[in-house]
């Protein structure tokens, strides 16, 4: 059974028809080629699929397209702006939190609505509000460094 459904996704409309059982990972990663969200454990535990939904971080894999319809989804390919990548991108790649890139975006986007929430924030708050997102290569040692250096530059 399919659905027609108005989705925002980065600032633009999307009109799409969607199977009522398709997920909101699965609609940007193969209907709209965005791949920045990555699937990972398809199961809502590893948080590689996470984006914002009206800016508040969600599992793209436990959210169905039809979901979706009249909030606003924010993926990592909308982060970048005009002037050039976020402050939180930029503190992951100056700080090494990248590594292998697999848990980053859903990592960045996390940052940033927990960095829009509270901009001034301790390493324990910053290890708190990044609980749900897995990183298997690391100690999370530089991402933490990453999200606190961010937080320190949008602060000015």
């Amino acid at each position: 059974m399919k659905r027609k459904v108005n989705l925002t996704i980065n600032g633009m409309g999307h009109e799409l028809e969607v199977a009522v059982t398709e997920t909101l990972v699965d609609l940007l990663r193969e209907r709209l080629q965005m791949m920045g969200t990555k699937k990972g454990c398809d199961t809502g535990d590893c948080g590689a699929c996470t984006v914002l939904m009206d800016g508040r971080p969600v599992n793209a894999c436990l959210v169905l397209a039809v979901e979706a319809e009249r909030h606003e989804i924010l993926t990592i390919e909308g982060l970048k702006g005009a002037g050039g990548l976020h402050a939180i991108q930029k503190a992951f790649v100056e700080q090494g939190g990248i590594q292998c890139g697999y848990c980053t975006p859903g990592m960045i986007l996390t940052a940033k609505a927990f960095l829009d929430r509270n901009p001034n924030p301790t390493e324990e708050e910053v290890k708190e509000a990044i609980v749900g997102n897995l990183c298997r290569c690391t100690g999370y040692v530089k991402i933490v460094r990453s999200i606190m250096a961010a937080a320190e530059e949008m602060r000015g």
